[in-house]
């Protein structure tokens, strides 16, 4: 491995990470296995969450990342299978899955098995990540009328006992948010001096955490639309439970925690495509969390509306906006909406027949791009309500040449010079070198709306390139400009087909694409060497289709592509 990538991967990261994954290695205080506690009366059962998908498919078999495994092949330790899909086994999270009463005497089988099996401390779903899951999922199951066992309520305590000590400081990021998560659920449902260290312990992580990893914008820091919708559940799930234990949380805390779901919902509408889901920026995948719809949903419940919190109003366009476009006035047209979400760094340009999804955003935090994608510039683009142009997805973790393969900017709707990465992604979650948008300038009036930007990703390469890319908008269709300043041997910009896109007709320079409802688009590269070639498309784990790729060379360092609709 080139020494450099981990030099600028090192040097971001922060010494509590390097601190803690030193100390957490010879960390071994033993573990208090008293499980004398108490719980606190709840004043009425927790409203509905946001239930997911049955994963649960028989009493012992289960369908996680569209994989199916019997646990009596697998069992809970696991026999060659990938981390994350044992890690979903000890989540739990069916126990409040949708329809979860049909399933009641399997859910009780497993949590006495999970116990018999699962001495504390040892194995994989004693790791703090999926004991912080299934905490929370094991306290829900109770607030919502079932009973758990005597010996799950013993070890409930001594998990959260466990995770108390555990707390992923050398990971930071979305680890650390469901790590404080279930130390706020254990501290509210159990009581007594211990329980009070939990809520305490937790309650101080969430409020410190959630000023850093929620933007202004209402995006997530890491620039994932996944991960912002399962940060957002967490918030959803803490005001949930907060409110059935109203005595013990200020009010002005739940309050924020409100004023925060409300920025991250009014984000993840901006995120989403005419079908519903969201766009695939980064790690990013359908079916990890339950549907947008199914959270927007849940904040209702709560009593959390877009509208009522600051005018966070998606149609209105926002504050953020107003200060990059040449004419505000123009915001006003109804043809064109711009939203421009400045801190998080996405825009979507949305017409009567089209949405776009740009990114002009840095790969993440400096200290966490575990889940960042070489994605810088890339865009996704739905017309007539259906998606035309994708991003690659994302269908493992583990390191695999697939894994690294989705990451690559090769897999994205953007372009590659030199056949490089704008970043330098490696490993499963590594990022060395990486790209940073600047020059963004976004300009509208009464006959165009235009967004152009570029990155410096490629300035590690010896001819020292810049891409600028410019996305534009006007009566004669809709146009991506690409160009390159500097030295290079080869540059090419792809767009990548939804799967349910056809190719009918192809010239020179012009492709006729057809969709599921008959509709056909015009492309026309006006400047630019064409090629179609096979790629992949992953929308959800463990899932790859094959698709169409739009290879465009660039000429002499430029290329420009209509489509017309």
């Amino acid at each position: 491995m080139n020494i450099s990538f981990y030099w600028h991967t090192l040097r971001h990261l922060k010494f509590i990470q390097f601190y803690w994954r030193i100390r957490i290695q010879f960390y071994r205080r033993n573990l208090n296995l008293d499980h004398r506690n108490s719980t606190r009366q709840p004043s009425k059962k927790l409203c509905l969450n946001a239930q997911k998908p049955s994963s649960l498919t028989g009493p012992v078999t289960f369908n996680f990342l569209n994989e199916s495994h019997s646990l009596e092949n697998v069992t809970w330790g696991g026999k060659n299978i990938e981390k994350l899909w044992l890690y979903n086994l000890h989540y739990f999270d069916d126990l409040n899955a949708i329809n979860n009463h049909d399933r009641l005497s399997w859910h009780v089988e497993l949590l006495n098995n999970w116990i018999e099996i699962n001495s504390p401390g040892v194995g994989c779903g004693w790791d703090s990540y999926p004991t912080s899951l299934r905490i929370v999922n094991w306290i829900k199951w109770q607030l919502y009328g079932n009973k758990l066992p005597e010996n799950c309520m013993n070890s409930l305590v001594i998990q959260c006992r466990w995770l108390s000590n555990r707390i992923e400081w050398h990971l930071l990021g979305n680890h650390l948010l469901a790590n404080a998560k279930a130390l706020i659920f254990s501290g509210l449902f159990f009581q007594g001096k211990e329980a009070n260290y939990f809520l305490k312990k937790g309650l101080r992580i969430i409020n410190s955490q959630l000023t850093e990893q929620v933007l202004q914008d209402g995006g997530n820091f890491e620039r994932s639309t996944m991960y912002h919708n399962i940060i957002l559940e967490d918030i959803l799930d803490l005001i949930n439970v907060a409110k059935i234990y109203p005595e013990c949380i200020d009010v002005n805390i739940v309050e924020g925690w409100m004023n925060t779901a409300a920025r991250m919902l009014r984000w993840m509408k901006g995120m989403l495509h005419p079908d519903g889901q969201i766009g695939l920026f980064n790690d990013a995948a359908f079916n990890i969390t339950p549907s947008p719809k199914c959270l927007h949903e849940y904040s209702g419940r709560l009593g959390i509306e877009i509208e009522s919190h600051n005018n966070l109003n998606f149609d209105e366009g926002s504050r953020e906006n107003r200060a990059y476009c040449n004419d505000e006035s123009s915001l006003k047209l109804p043809s064109i909406k711009l939203n421009h979400f400045s801190d998080s760094g996405y825009i979507r340009m949305e017409g009567e027949s089209f949405v776009a999804l740009l990114d002009v955003a840095p790969v993440g935090p400096d200290y966490l791009p575990a889940h960042a994608h070489a994605d810088t510039l890339s865009f996704e683009l739905s017309i007539f309500k259906q998606r035309i142009i994708v991003n690659g997805g994302t269908s493992c973790y583990g390191l695999s040449h697939n894994r690294l393969k989705e990451r690559q900017t090769s897999s994205h709707s953007t372009v590659e010079i030199d056949g490089e990465s704008s970043s330098e992604v490696w490993s499963s979650f590594r990022v060395a070198q990486r790209a940073f948008p600047f020059d963004l300038n976004i300009a509208q009036n009464e006959d165009i709306t235009s967004v152009s930007c570029a990155h410096n990703g490629y300035k590690r390469l010896v001819g020292k390139p810049i891409h600028r890319r410019e996305w534009e908008i006007n009566s004669k269709g809709f146009f991506i400009t690409d160009q390159i300043e500097g030295d290079f041997e080869n540059a090419i910009a792809r767009f990548i087909f939804h799967p349910n896109v056809k190719l009918v007709s192809t010239a020179e320079n012009k492709l006729i694409l057809q969709i599921d409802n008959d509709e056909k688009i015009d492309l026309i590269v006006h400047a630019g060497k064409i090629k179609i070639k096979t790629s992949n498309y992953a929308p959800e784990f463990g899932k790859i289709l094959k698709t169409q790729c739009l290879e465009v060379e660039l000429i002499n360092g430029y290329a420009r592509t209509q489509l017309l609709f």
